[in-house]
């Protein structure tokens, strides 16, 4: 008969806990993995089957007793790690919502907003369009899979531990925020450029016809105008957005050297 001391028990209960918080961390910042259309449990049953499948090929954990308060703050470093790694990749995304606002608004469409239940705020239509579509991306170059693999290979770059993490890695992921105004605005600055031309050119049929009605006209040629370059920059879309999650998962690796010194 198959007997378990209390001591064995607390030793599988402990070398479980410090990564499913790491990879509970990871599902609760990461992008897809944190969508609201996903069931708690459901996330929490992919944590867990993740974490059980990942303990066995990891080094040994630290002896930490699993009801001490040594556990208690190993157990917050591992989930701020998740959350770090989740969060990293999440300002990719957030770049393109921000590219999706600002063609929104140039183009007019700013007033065409609906609530999102993923942001519980207002969004843009054309932001969401662009959010889905880097999210089918993102799925398609199994994006999803190599957060999984990346969370399970930081365990051998940054093990379990009690130590404290270095304050650079916390500094480098305020440091990467500026992705989002650079790399969405740089997504954006195609058709923005498009619409001040075409801005400009009706400023000057205006000047030269005072009687044509700008607010009657404007309106349908900048709309117009900023469709057809956004079905011309369709093509390009992809390979940015590649690039994009690229920049994203070496952030992700460098997060892990900064805090790992």
């Amino acid at each position: 008969m198959l007997t378990l001391t209390a001591a064995q028990l607390a030793t599988w209960v402990a070398a479980l806990m410090f990564p499913l918080a790491r990879i509970l961390g990871l599902i609760a910042a990461a992008p897809l993995f944190n969508s609201r259309g996903i069931p708690i449990r459901i996330r929490l049953a992919l944590g867990l089957a993740i974490a059980m499948a990942v303990v066995p090929a990891l080094p040994p954990p630290p002896a930490i007793p699993a009801g001490s308060w040594l556990a208690v703050t190993a157990l917050a470093r591992e989930a701020f790690i998740g959350i770090a790694m989740g969060f990293t990749m999440r300002l990719v995304f957030a770049a393109v919502d921000m590219a999706g606002e600002l063609i929104g608004l140039q183009m007019g469409l700013s007033f065409a907003a609906f609530f999102d239940p993923e942001s519980s705020g207002q969004t843009i239509v054309l932001g969401e369009f662009l959010g889905l579509l880097a999210s089918l991306i993102f799925l398609g170059l199994d994006g999803h899979l190599l957060l999984v693999d990346v969370t399970v290979r930081s365990f051998e770059w940054l093990p379990v531990a009690q130590g404290p993490l270095l304050a650079q890695g916390w500094g480098f992921v305020a440091h990467y925020g500026i992705t989002v105004f650079s790399a969405g605005f740089l997504l954006a600055l195609p058709l923005i450029a498009a619409l001040l031309i075409t801005n400009i050119a009706m400023g000057v049929l205006t000047r030269a016809a005072p009687q044509l009605n700008l607010f009657a006209v404007g309106f349908p040629i900048t709309l117009t105008a900023g469709f057809v370059v956004l079905i011309l920059a369709m093509n390009a879309f992809g390979p940015v957005m590649r690039s994009l999650f690229e920049g994203g998962f070496g952030a992700v690796d460098q997060l892990l050297r900064a805090l790992a010194g």
